[in-house]
């Protein structure tokens, strides 16, 4: 995944923190805009995971600061909701300008009512995806609902927000009971996604209903059981962000996988070295893939280890030649289990008889059929399963050709 930061002003003049992530390929099938929630930014780490995993689906995602938050110019009480969907607008228009109009709208929070009310007036959106948004924007008031009396005899106060303090004025206030979401939902008229946790303690479930009720079809609810507001586990965001690559599709017209140009190449492989720890974007011509290593050697566990992979081939390679073999005998064999282990042991646990006795690569490989089959077709199969052209490639002698291409 590739991270491009972004140049842009709203409409008042005020610089936006904006950043473009594009798949591995650098070149997005299409764009989406994620708007954060209410008092958070772009660098929450749920941001982060639903734009790494829609960019797998071949998109590429801006996320981006409303104005008055994280590193956007503008203060806090000027990022009221017309605020943050004139913000929508300002990064749809740059996008529109600079790459392509972004098709897609993605919010949560509040974000997910801000994209509501941006994709009602943009005519370039085909479809929006809400998080854990609610079904009315004056619902947000209840958070710094302390303060809104001293607010109104004071003109401005400072108030805590989810433990930070956030200055706000009367107009910050008004502004929430300016916007009629129910009735921009009914007249929306795009495919919409609505995904919420029904233990979310902070924007109820019942919000979720309302806005399902709104809505005309296509419309979609996929419920986020266990999964707190923030999404503050990684697993619910990566969840959240893989639902909508493969909902959107359905809407969105396929397009062919374009590689890098690296071209004439089979496959692919891109790490953001600064942005990410060990999460490696891999695309095929048709495919996307995800490699990391566990949590437990410093990764984030977003995919398979390299080595799952190189177990994940022989596997394939293994099963699908049984299966050509068996057909070709006519051999009743229905399924097969490939089990796979790679791991490093020593020669004399082996017991190889090294002249200088050292640690190896081991790998295991353990079968299980299923059919009619007698003793004499399983040993047949076991020494077919030793031919298989992953196999074989494993145990030859590889002559590898590394180059390195210039910018």
């Amino acid at each position: 995944m590739k991270r491009t930061k972004l140049d842009v002003q709203n409409s008042k003049g005020l610089k936006l923190q904006a950043f473009l992530e594009l798949p591995a390929n650098q070149k997005p099938n299409y764009y989406a805009i994620f708007a954060h929630c209410f008092t958070c930014t772009s660098s929450l780490s749920a941001v982060k995971n639903i734009s790494r995993a829609l960019t797998n689906h071949g998109f590429g995602v801006v996320r981006f600061d409303f104005t008055g938050l994280g590193r956007s110019e503008g203060e806090f009480a000027d990022s009221h909701f017309s605020a943050n969907v004139d913000d929508l607008i300002a990064v749809s228009r740059y996008m529109a300008s600079h790459y392509e109009a972004p098709s897609l709208l993605i919010g949560h929070s509040l974000g997910g009512a801000a994209v509501l009310s941006a994709a009602y007036q943009l005519n370039t959106v085909n479809a929006v995806a809400t998080v854990g948004a609610p079904a009315t924007v004056s619902h947000v008031k209840h958070l710094f609902s302390h303060g809104i009396h001293e607010v109104r005899e004071k003109g401005e106060v400072e108030v805590n927000i989810g433990g930070r303090p956030f200055k706000i004025n009367q107009d910050f206030v008004a502004d929430f009971d300016k916007t009629d979401l129910p009735e921009i939902v009914k007249k929306l008229r795009k495919p919409l996604l609505i995904m919420h946790a029904p233990t979310d303690t902070v924007v109820g479930i019942k919000n979720a209903e309302q806005l399902y009720h709104y809505a005309h079809h296509p419309k979609s609810f996929v419920t986020l059981d266990g999964a707190d507001h923030l999404l503050s586990n990684s697993t619910d965001s990566n969840y959240v962000g893989n639902v909508i690559g493969t909902w959107v599709q359905r809407y969105f017209e396929p397009k062919e996988q374009v590689m890098l140009e690296t071209k004439g190449e089979q496959m692919v492989g891109h790490l953001n070295v600064v942005e990410d720890k060990f999460t490696t974007s891999i695309q095929t011509k048709n495919h996307n893939m995800i490699a990391d290593e566990p949590a437990a050697i410093g990764g984030d566990d977003f995919g398979p280890s390299p080595y799952e992979y190189l177990n994940a081939g022989l596997v394939a390679c293994t099963a699908m030649t049984l299966k050509m073999y068996a057909q070709r005998k006519q051999w009743d064999l229905q399924e097969v289990y490939v089990y796979v282990t790679h791991s490093r042991k020593h020669s004399d646990d082996l017991g190889l008889d090294k002249e200088k006795p050292t640690f190896l690569d081991h790998i295991s490989k353990t079968l299980k059929f299923v059919g009619n089959l007698d003793d004499a077709q399983k040993l047949r199969l076991k020494e077919i399963a030793s031919k298989c052209p992953v196999h074989k490639t494993l145990v030859s002698e590889v002559v590898f050709d590394t180059t390195v291409i210039e910018d």
